[in-house]
């Protein structure tokens, strides 16, 4: 029997263990790893699915170049890799003779390993002489980033997980963990229940599921969280909440940042401002400034921000004048998006850094790493941060662009702009897995990339903690790693020497030795004791820059620093819970609005973000059924008030426009929005859906410290979306969206068990559906349907040999049958006389439906859970965890299920 490999989950930076069993057949068996200490054996729902998404289909399997064909189009030529480097290579060299390196840029992603990272930023920063390489972690960590460079004088993030379970108190800001790290958010919940006083509070614009456990919800107003956390330091200090002796031996500047928090007012001020009920905010603060252990857990909702830099620092400024820092159960703790954003933050990847936690504008630093490298030049000033890089190349000043591992052309703010630049830059080069991306369709030169499972490294999760990503399986056609597709482009273009890396252990050993390279000490102990022309950095892994290759091979997951020791052995001093020495800063964050205001045109604003089980631009999760059941198409969330106001309904189409670009989405009226709020996933892209990629329409402003985009307040209105006809089809096959969709005004495609679902929205009066039928699905094998001419109705389904091939629902209203019990009739070898009249009937026999997933994890629908509610007295998520599995796994449906609890029992009115 095979034995299961031990890697890391390529999705959230959780980081989780993972243990692989390859079989025969390709696949793969998926179980957490009881031993990684991120986990503990735990996996959310996306992890527990990563073997259905192990599959061929789509894959870009060989190196293609893009040439004109003379009319108008692409012709695309299959090339071997010696003939689409050289093309690269030769355009690369041409373009920065001409035009001077900093023409040319890479855009890298928190999905490479660190060991692709560090040869990218060398290539780039060290040989190239230009900062233009930037990842897509720009636009969801820099702003921690910065404001940890702010307060720190380096980016360390101060906490770990354990700190999450020693707290006494957990805030979350900006953060839907229960969805988005989910196995962070279940070490919260079990560490409450071993410690029944211990408190949580969310604060989130949106009622998230995050905050079904709560204590305490701060709903507050989109953009105010630099005032409510001004507002609590000044709160701490006039309540004697202050640790002066901290404050006075470790920090500097706290007069500055109080001068500025008090200008805020008291907490009914505060509170008006942030649209916030005063007694909550005050229990709030209350709270704060009784519980010695907190830890103020933020993400993507503080980042993502025009002053998402202020707004993290002002959350650290309050840990500071408390002392609740570099304790156990205390401390700001950022939690990034990315596998790796980490690891890149260490090797140098955003367009601001050097490799090693150095910095670019210094001059020192620059020598220390040529010098470290050997390297003709340094880059001597940052380069273009990723929004200002894709207007650069639609401007015509950055000529060529190689692209890794992620998807702009969905990704980025002012989406559409992206695209056009795109088509005008003179050579994109893309390396991915994937061939059919947004992004892909329209590069130059497209390189095949080595996928999980195929590839080999490191990764650095949110706690700083070190893990291998091990290959399980080899790559498939002529899919490379990418530091390899780097370092073969870096020796053809005359760099051979500082690239003459055989694997990817040998550049990992490199990347240690920098760490330590005139690094000026070991930790803490490192004040007064800099030796000349050294630099203390607190990263530093030098202890693990000596590793043989079995060593690497076997490396367990570890927290650096790891230093070598005066024996020359490992030491890690990672149990030290904050390796930085000397003060740290306190920050004054004057409050500053959003960069675009609501007004008439515009009046709501829209906030974007993920889902609960899926990822990015769905490239790799998208190809999983069960992931795909629980939200099957792009929608958005808006509060009733505002849904009947703007004339959208529940469940119909809507359009969202900003200044920047539009949508179309399903709407989903509830209370959880705050009123002129709306929210939609960021998931949706050209492959997936007709009209939904919500980067068209955000709005491109940035952080100026961090230049992170503000994805959170763009100005949009809502309006109906008018349509004829409403359906789905439930297909075997992929349909052809040049072809088969091409006439639906709205589409939107997922993937279930043995069929393609789409659901789609049609415009015009008299459309034939029984002929569009037979056109577009096939029309061999037997055909069953229904029509009402009357009410518009038409049901039709295609049989091959008694089996379900495909089936068509249309009506002139959005209230068509469940898809769930007809998709599981594909699973039928023959349908028999009862699955035929309920096809023609629309309606399932009694039992039939498992109604809409809730836990994708062991997919169980809404009517299973309802039933065992009403019928076996199922009355908490434990009863049906025990009865159905339903939330014993990952756990991010639970709150779902207690929601589900509470509406199945409750009285009818």
């Amino acid at each position: 029997m095979t034995s299961a490999v031990r890697t890391t989950c390529p999705y959230c930076g959780v980081g989780c263990g993972v243990l692989v069993t390859p079989a025969a057949d390709g696949g793969a068996a998926i179980a957490g790893d009881p031993d990684h200490p991120a986990n503990f054996g735990r996996l959310c729902s996306k992890g527990a699915a990563l073997g259905e998404t192990l599959g061929l289909a789509g894959r870009l399997l060989h190196p293609q170049i893009r040439r004109a064909d003379g009319s108008g189009g692409w012709r695309t030529e299959p090339v071997e890799w010696g003939a689409a480097l050289d093309h690269v290579a030769e355009r690369f060299t041409g373009i920065m003779r001409q035009h001077g390196p900093e023409s040319v840029a890479l855009y890298v992603s928190g999905q490479l390993l660190t060991e692709d990272y560090y040869v990218a930023n060398k290539l780039v920063k060290g040989y190239f002489g230009t900062a233009n390489i930037d990842t897509n972690s720009r636009l969801c960590m820099s702003s921690a980033v910065a404001g940890h460079k702010r307060a720190f004088g380096e980016d360390v993030v101060p906490c770990s997980y354990a700190d999450l379970e020693q707290a006494d108190l957990v805030v979350l800001v900006g953060s839907n963990t229960a969805w988005c790290h989910p196995v962070a958010y279940q070490r919260i919940v079990a560490a409450r229940e071993r410690n029944p006083q211990a408190r949580l509070v969310v604060i989130d614009p949106r009622r998230t599921p995050t905050c079904d456990l709560a204590d305490l919800h701060l709903p507050l107003r989109a953009g105010t969280d630099v005032d409510l956390f001004n507002g609590l330091l000044a709160h701490l200090d006039g309540t004697g909440a202050r640790d002066a002796a901290f404050v006075d031996a470790r920090t500097r500047d706290a007069q500055a940042a109080l001068e500025v928090a008090r200008r805020g007012g008291g907490v009914e001020q505060v509170a008006q401002r942030c649209g916030l009920d005063a007694g909550k905010l005050a229990q709030f603060y209350a709270l704060f400034a009784a519980t010695p252990r907190v830890v103020t857990l933020f993400s993507q909702g503080v980042n993502q921000s025009s002053s998402g830099t202020d707004k993290v620092n002002a959350i650290i400024n309050c840990h500071l004048l408390t002392g609740r820092i570099g304790k156990p159960g205390a401390g700001p703790f950022s939690i990034t998006g990315q596998p790796n954003a980490m690891g890149g933050r260490e090797v140098g990847g955003l367009a601001n850094m050097l490799a090693a936690h150095l910095e670019l504008g210094e001059p020192q630093h620059r020598r220390l790493v040529q010098a470290f490298w050997g390297s003709p030049r340094v880059a001597d000033r940052p380069g273009l941060k990723a929004v200002e890089l894709f207007e650069a190349i639609g401007q015509g000043r950055v000529k060529a662009v190689w692209i890794m591992a992620t998807n702009p052309a969905v990704s980025l703010p002012d989406a559409d702009r992206v695209r056009e630049a795109l088509r005008g830059c003179e050579l994109v080069v893309l390396s991915d897995c994937m061939a059919g991306t947004d992004t892909a369709r329209l590069a130059h030169v497209l390189l095949p990339a080595a996928a999980w499972g195929e590839k080999d490294g490191t990764v650095t999760n949110s706690e700083r903690r070190i893990s291998r990503q091990r290959a399980f399986r080899a790559a498939p056609g002529q899919a490379r790693p990418d530091w390899w597709m780097v370092c073969e482009l870096a020796r053809r273009m005359g760099f051979a020497e500082g690239f003459a890396f055989r694997s990817a252990h040998e550049i990992f050993l490199e990347h240690a030795r920098l760490s330590g390279w005139l690094n000026a000490g070991n930790g803490e102990s490192a004040v007064g004791n800099r030796q000349s022309g050294t630099v203390f950095r607190a990263f530093n892994v030098e202890g693990l820059s000596d590793l043989s290759a079995d060593q690497y091979e076997r490396l367990e997951p570890v927290r650096w620093p790891v230093l070598r020791t005066a024996a020359g052995a490992a030491s890690t001093v990672a149990d030290s819970p904050f390796p930085i020495p000397g003060r740290m800063a306190f920050v004054p964050t004057p409050p500053r609005a959003p960069a675009h205001a609501p007004d008439a045109e515009y009046p709501h604003v829209l906030n974007s973000g993920r889902i609960r089980d899926q990822w990015h631009s769905m490239t790799r999760t998208g190809s999983a059924p069960r992931l795909a059941a629980h939200r099957p198409e792009p929608f958005v969330d808006i509060h009733p008030q505002d849904a009947l106001e703007a004339g959208v309904r529940h469940g119909e189409l809507a359009r969202l426009s900003s200044r920047w670009g539009a949508m179309v989405a399903r709407v989903r009226a509830g209370d959880e929005q705050r009123r002129g709020d709306l929210f939609v996933p960021i998931h949706w892209s050209d492959a997936f859906a007709a009209d939904a990629r919500a980067g068209a329409l955000v709005n491109p402003a940035v952080d100026p410290v961090s230049g992170e985009p503000e994805f959170k307040h763009t100005p949009v209105r809502i309006e109906p979306f008018g349509v004829d006809w409403h359906g789905f089809v439930l297909h075997r096959e992929p349909l052809d969206e040049s072809a088969q969709l091409a006439a639906f005004a709205y589409w939107a495609r997922s993937v279930g068990g043995g069929h393609h679902r789409y659901e789609f929205a049609a415009r015009g009066r008299r459309i034939d559906w029984a002929a569009w039928a037979r056109a577009r699905l096939g029309g061999a094998g037997e055909w069953v349907d229904y029509a009402d001419p009357g009410e518009g109705i038409y049901r039709a389904a295609r049989l091959a040999a008694g089996k379900l091939q495909s089936c068509l629902f249309v009506s002139p209203r959005p209230d068509l049958p469940g898809r769930e019990w007809l998709a599981g009739l594909f699973a039928l070898e023959r349908l028999g006389a009862a699955e035929r009249r309920a096809l023609l009937s629309g309606r399932p026999s009694a039992g039939a439906d498992a109604g809409a997933t809730v836990c994708a994890c062991f997919a169980v629908g809404r009517r299973t859970l309802q039933r065992a509610i009403r019928e076996q007295g199922c009355t908490t998520p434990r009863q049906l965890g025990q009865k159905l599995r339903a939330g014993t796994n990952c756990g991010s449906c639970l709150p779902e299920l207690r929601r589900l609890i509470e509406e199945t029992l409750a009285p009818a009115e």
